[in-house]
């Protein structure tokens, strides 16, 4: 249970679960020509897995004296964990990823693909070791490595596989992948300034100079309401635009997704505490879930309107 806690298990399945989602609710289901087998698929999903845990391992090393004062009973690494231990971890997840990312990008004979995993565990890193301590640039590079993700998918199972006869059919789901690569980075963005008021009495406590530390919370609630009616306008326009005629797709959306974001925009009005922003971060995990699910109730709606 503790290397659980360490390598914060719940957003790895969240992780490991988009993946799946998009290769076998929405590429298979779409007919689309996929470079990599199923088995490689799966070793693409484990080498995001394992470096996205690499990252979580380094986070909480760098993170000991915020968790002590933030959120003690969550803290692992110096308690359950010695730091030695906690950094094997990192170095052997990260090795695992990274490798499983040269044996892929040969695969597809695309070697220099490999840069992308070295590329993300670098960020990662640097991300626990300096970049949380730069107000907004913390927040970007992990909203970013959610999105990375997704596009990894793209590169490693779409664009191998496009020739002359099916490039039209390829590069719309290519570019339904990046739609919805913006869509987590919008939402992930907005989250983790969130998580940010959350946790603003430890990191001030520890000298991390995060966003509503830097401005004052109240200017950091106007940044992330603009995010939301932003996310709000883009989606309520795409559906329009895109996805009108599938009404199932249209209700889904709403009540799922639109409507939560909503709630969440009206709540932030008057959160203050610790739990409120706690309560809205939980509320934009799930609507992260709900909009990457959104993916196979389009394909299942299609189905249905082309039976």
């Amino acid at each position: 249970m503790k290397y659980l806690k360490l390598i914060r298990f719940q957003n790895l399945l969240l992780l490991a679960f988009m993946q799946l989602v998009f290769r076998y609710l929405f590429l298979k289901q779409s007919y689309v020509d996929l470079a990599l087998t199923d088995f490689n698929y799966i070793l693409l999903v484990i080498a995001t897995v394992c470096i996205a845990a690499g990252g979580y391992v380094i986070n909480n090393i760098m993170d000991q004296d915020t968790d002590e004062i933030a959120k003690p009973q969550n803290r692992v690494v110096g308690i359950s964990i010695s730091e030695t231990v906690a950094y094997n971890w990192y170095i052997g997840l990260t090795i695992v990823g990274v490798g499983i990312g040269f044996y892929l990008s040969n695969v597809i004979y695309k070697p220099t693909f490999a840069s992308m995993f070295i590329l993300v565990a670098t960020l990662l890193y640097m991300y626990a070791t300096s970049f949380k301590q730069i107000p907004v640039l913390g927040n970007v590079v992990v909203a970013l490595m959610l999105s990375t993700s997704i596009i990894i998918i793209g590169l490693f199972d779409i664009l191998p596989a496009i020739d002359v006869e099916n490039r039209f059919r390829m590069k719309e789901a290519f570019d339904i992948l990046m739609h919805y690569a913006v869509f987590a980075f919008i939402i992930n963005l907005i989250r983790e300034i969130v998580k940010d008021m959350e946790d603003m009495d430890g990191d001030y406590q520890s000298g991390i100079n995060s966003l509503p530390i830097a401005i004052g919370v109240q200017k950091t609630k106007i940044i992330v309401g603009v995010l939301t009616i932003i996310s709000i306008g883009i989606l309520v326009y795409y559906v329009n635009s895109n996805l009108f005629e599938l009404d199932y797709v249209v209700y889904y959306t709403m009540i799922l997704i639109v409507g939560p974001l909503i709630y969440c925009g009206v709540k932030l009005l008057n959160a203050s505490a610790k739990k409120e922003f706690h309560h809205l971060s939980l509320v934009l995990k799930m609507i992260l879930f709900f909009g990457i699910l959104s993916v196979a109730v389009i394909v299942f709606n299609l189905k249905l309107t082309h039976a």
